[in-house]
C-alpha cells in the first residue's frame, strides 16, 4: 500500500506570529503615545505674529501643561492674564522674579541684570531689542512674576506695553498654563530650542518635555501596524505560502 503525507512548513506560521506581534506592539506604542500626549500636552494655534519668526501666525504648536513655578528664562509660554485682556497669549520669558530687565545695552541688546543677551531668534526686521515705544526702559520683576516679550519686537504688545502697571509689566507665574515645546505645523517647525544666552544666566533653562519621544513612539507604532498588516498580502504576492511537499511512503 502506498500513499502521500504532507510535510508542514513552519515558516508561514512564524511569519503570521511575528506580524501579529508587530501589530500588537505597534498599537501599544501608537495609542500609548497619543494617550500620554493628550495628558501632558495641549495643542494651540498661535493667534498673532508677535512671536515671528520663531512662531508664525496660525502655527500649530504643542505646549506642555506645567505649573508656573517650572518656568525658566527663555521659555515660550502660553498664559492668560486678566490685566492683559484675559486672552490666551504666547510670549517669551526674558526675566523672572528679582531680575532687572533693561534696554538697551551694548550693541542695542536687551540686558538682564546688566548682562547683554544675544537673541538670534529675533531674525532680521524684528525690530531689535527696543521695538515699539518705549524704546528704552528698565523694569524690576517682582518675586513670583515673569517679564514677557514677543520675538517680533516691532509689533508685539507685551510687558513693555504695561510698564506703568504696578508690577512694571510683569505677570504672575500662576497665569502660565503651558510651555511651547514643539511646532507641528508647518511641518518644518520641529522642537523649540532653549536659547543659549539664557542658559548662561543663573538658574539656566528648562528641560524640554517628552514630546520628541512621544512623537517617535507614535510614528514607530504606525510603522509596525502597517508592516504587520501588510504581511499577509505581501506573502501572497511573493508566493510566501509554500506549496505542500508530498513524499511517497510505502506500507
Amino acid at each position: 500500500m502506498s500513499g502521500t503525507t504532507k510535510k508542514r512548513d513552519g515558516h508561514g506560521r512564524l511569519g503570521s506570529a511575528l506580524s501579529g506581534l508587530a501589530v500588537a506592539v505597534g498599537c501599544l506604542l501608537f495609542l500609548g503615545g497619543f494617550v500620554a500626549g493628550a495628558l501632558l500636552y495641549q495643542p494651540y494655534t498661535v493667534p498673532t505674529g508677535s512671536m515671528a519668526p520663531t512662531l508664525a501666525v496660525g502655527s500649530k504648536v504643542l505646549a506642555q501643561r506645567i505649573d508656573g513655578d517650572e518656568v525658566r528664562r527663555g521659555d515660550i509660554v502660553v498664559f492668560k492674564d486678566p490685566l492683559w485682556g484675559d486672552a490666551t497669549m504666547v510670549k517669551r520669558v526674558v526675566g523672572i522674579g528679582g531680575d532687572t530687565v533693561a534696554c538697551c545695552g551694548t550693541g542695542g541688546r536687551l540686558t538682564v541684570n546688566g548682562t547683554p543677551l544675544d537673541e538670534p531668534y529675533l531674525g532680521t526686521g524684528a525690530g531689535g531689542p527696543g521695538g515699539v515705544v518705549p524704546e528704552e526702559f528698565s523694569a524690576t520683576v517682582p518675586e513670583g512674576s515673569l517679564f514677557l516679550l514677543g520675538d517680533d519686537r516691532t509689533t508685539s504688545l507685551d510687558s513693555r506695553s504695561h510698564l506703568e502697571d504696578t508690577a512694571q509689566g510683569s505677570v504672575p507665574r500662576s497665569t502660565v498654563v503651558a510651555r511651547v515645546d514643539s511646532v507641528v505645523w508647518p511641518l518644518d517647525g520641529g522642537l523649540v530650542d532653549r536659547p543659549a544666552a539664557f542658559a548662561a544666566l543663573p538658574g539656566g533653562v528648562s528641560t524640554p518635555g517628552p514630546v520628541g519621544l512621544l512623537l517617535t513612539a507614535i510614528a514607530a507604532g504606525a510603522f509596525l501596524i502597517l508592516a504587520g498588516a501588510a504581511h499577509g498580502p505581501v506573502a501572497k504576492l511573493l508566493g510566501g505560502r509554500a506549496k505542500p511537499v508530498r513524499e511517497k511512503v510505502k506500507a
